[in-house]
């Protein structure tokens, strides 16, 4: 049975953000994931947050073992998960207490009353029941004894365990907040259909429990009437949500099908970047080769291997990974091979957070490299963009015949967003170095004019035998070469060879303002944040700041500078201690950046930006 809603909602929003909050094992992951699903299926513009402890099983109410899932959907562009949260949902107090200060009061909570006993109160440092000491009294909170509830609506079920039924709260709460918010059970009882295709009681479980929640809540008082929040107009064509790791495998999918190259990965699994190799894994059909390495420095090793062999090579890793592979990925880059490193940042340093998001392995992918090792580095900005960048990156790599290091993060690997799904007839052309058969005049190290890039033979070949290997090579036939002006002959050129594709990707362009008092300046993940706050700068009448957002970071694009110039005032943004805006000084002397950086494993948040850029705008 599908449960919809019968009559009218009185009140529609523009917009609304939900927080589900609770144990690692309440499946909070999972009931985010559906309500953001089922929002996406009805039409409106999505952005995710899903924020998760590095225990696989936390211990249970404790403080930091709370797993969160926030989303932001609305009738109009969304391009951040939200700061204020407009309905939180804390299945226990170590929950509630943990993320109450990110809802405003007014609004509501909902909270398994079951769940505050003793003690929980206890693991979560609540000295009495918030629920009974009057510290709730500026919410609406809406409590409901979902436990009990969802022991109840199954008590006629056969074959489930105590621990099956209590686990199933989760579709009890998803249930209420589908009444409130006008959406249809249809999606998330199709979804239960598939997944527990050979279990139909546990079909016959969660469709039940997620009824319950949904007719609980109709008749519930305290929830006098639903809301509603109309589809988005958004531009012509076939959505999909897609979170940004499965995004980045689609690229590359996508470009080994449009280079005409096999695609291979050598991985090893590292958070928050697993996700990549585990959905490559599924497209044997497409003639991907994945294997997961004994470690690090095997991954990326097999994919050079790969490379010299004529694939389409990637190599996935988070930034302790990175580290590791350093010495690997200047081999590649003095072989002169196309290569592909995804580095899906997390905090640092060392083991540091491994399930939160920074942006602090920058300077490593440019500097992280014994001797003179430059390569090409880009960074996506959004789940979405993923795919784009994951295709541009090896579109660089294949063109230019050098590594790339393309940086994402935890916030946009695991986030979501609705994509455009994309004809590959439609993208732009890839064009490999790649010869097949001798020529009557052949060397290695035979170069493009234009890009400097060698060619690229596939070894075996009659007539393009050659040697690589990490020793200095002549700069014709690539032989081993200790000579002092052809090594720095070899050092210049692939410097030069990097700093050319400055002349094959876009102009920097700036949003919201092309000159004024102050250009916000961010790169990578941070993008969907620093946009909704400079909008809503201009909607407040700040009409003269501008956004300039990096995904090029070597070579940065050719008219930086004059872009820079435009601005009175600069302010770089960055989810580290300042690198980018290092990089910039180091480049552009002269210029004054000022800094806004933060470093706790959290995206930046509107208010606080907002305020930093009015502070500076009224110096």
């Amino acid at each position: 049975m599908i449960a919809t809603k019968t009559k009218q909602p009185k009140e529609t929003l523009e917009a609304v953000v939900v927080r589900f909050v609770g144990d690692s094992g309440d499946g909070m992951q999972l009931t985010g994931t559906q309500f953001s699903d089922t929002s996406a299926m009805f039409g409106n513009d999505i952005a995710t947050f899903p924020n998760y402890p590095a225990e696989i099983r936390a211990p249970q109410g404790s403080l930091y073992g709370v797993s969160g899932f926030q989303v932001h959907i609305g009738s109009v562009e969304i391009s951040a998960p939200g700061e204020n949260v407009d309905l939180l949902v804390a299945m226990n107090p170590a929950g509630l207490k943990t993320n109450l200060h990110a809802v405003n009061p007014g609004h509501s909570v909902i909270v398994d009353s079951d769940a505050f006993s003793k003690k929980n109160l206890e693991k979560a440092q609540y000295e009495s029941n918030p629920l009974e000491d009057g510290s709730l009294e500026n919410y609406h909170v809406i409590e409901v004894a979902m436990t009990s509830l969802t022991k109840e609506a199954l008590k006629e079920v056969e074959g489930l365990d105590n621990k099956s039924i209590t686990r199933s709260k989760n579709m009890f709460a998803l249930g209420m907040v589908y009444w409130m918010y006008n959406r249809s059970t249809e999606h998330t009882i199709g979804f239960f259909n598939k997944k527990f295709k050979n279990k139909p009681e546990l079909i016959e479980a969660n469709t039940k429990v997620l009824n319950a929640g949904f007719y609980f809540a109709e008749t519930l008082e305290l929830i006098p009437n639903s809301y509603t929040v109309a589809p988005a107009k958004m531009a012509a064509g076939t959505y999909r949500i897609v979170m940004g790791n499965t995004a980045t495998a689609w690229g590359f999918l996508a470009a080994a099908e449009k280079s005409g190259l096999e695609l291979f990965l050598g991985s090893y699994p590292i958070t928050p970047a697993s996700d990549i190799l585990h959905e490559l894994v599924k497209h044997k059909h497409f003639g991907v080769k994945a294997l997961q390495a004994e470690d690090e420095i095997a991954g990326i090793t097999s994919a050079i291997g790969a490379a010299f062999a004529g694939d389409l090579a990637i190599t996935t890793t988070s930034g302790p990974g990175l580290a590791l592979k350093g010495e690997a990925l200047g081999l590649a880059m003095i072989l002169e091979l196309p290569l592909v490193v995804v580095d899906v940042q997390r905090g640092g340093p060392s083991t540091g957070l491994p399930t939160k998001t920074e942006q602090s392995d920058l300077l490593q992918a440019l500097y992280g490299r014994n001797g003179e090792s430059p390569v090409i580095i880009i960074a996506a900005s959004t789940p979405s963009n993923c795919f784009n960048y994951a295709y541009e990156a090896a579109k660089l790599a294949i063109e230019h015949m050098t590594p790339v290091i393309l940086l994402t993060d935890g916030y946009i690997a695991n986030g979501s967003a609705p994509w455009k799904i994309q004809s590959v007839s439609e993208m732009p052309e890839i064009k490999t170095k790649l010869i097949k058969e001798a020529k009557e005049t052949w060397n290695p190290y035979d170069r493009d004019e234009e890009t400097l890039a060698r060619d690229w033979a596939i070894p075996g070949t009659f007539g393009l035998e050659h040697r690589v290997g990490g020793l200095e090579k002549n700069k014709v036939t690539g032989q081993v070469s200790y000579n002092p002006e052809n090594h720095e002959h070899m050092t210049s050129v692939r410097a030069e060879k990097v700093k050319r594709v400055e002349n094959y990707i876009p102009k920097l362009k700036t949003e919201f303002a092309d000159e004024g008092d102050l250009l916000v300046i961010g790169w990578g993940g941070t993008y969907g944040t620093l946009y909704s706050s400079v909008k809503e700068l201009g909607q407040e009448g700040y009409s003269s700041v501008g956004l300039a957002h990096f995904n090029y970071i070597n070579p940065l694009p050719k008219n930086t500078e004059e872009v820079l110039k435009r601005f009175k005032r600069i302010i770089v943004c960055e989810l580290n201690t300042g690198q980018f805006a290092s990089v910039l000084r180091m480049n552009f002397h002269g210029i004054e950046f000022l800094q806004y950086n933060k470093v706790q494993g959290l995206p930046f948040g509107n208010s606080e930006l907002i305020e930093e850029f009015k502070k500076i705008i009224s110096k």
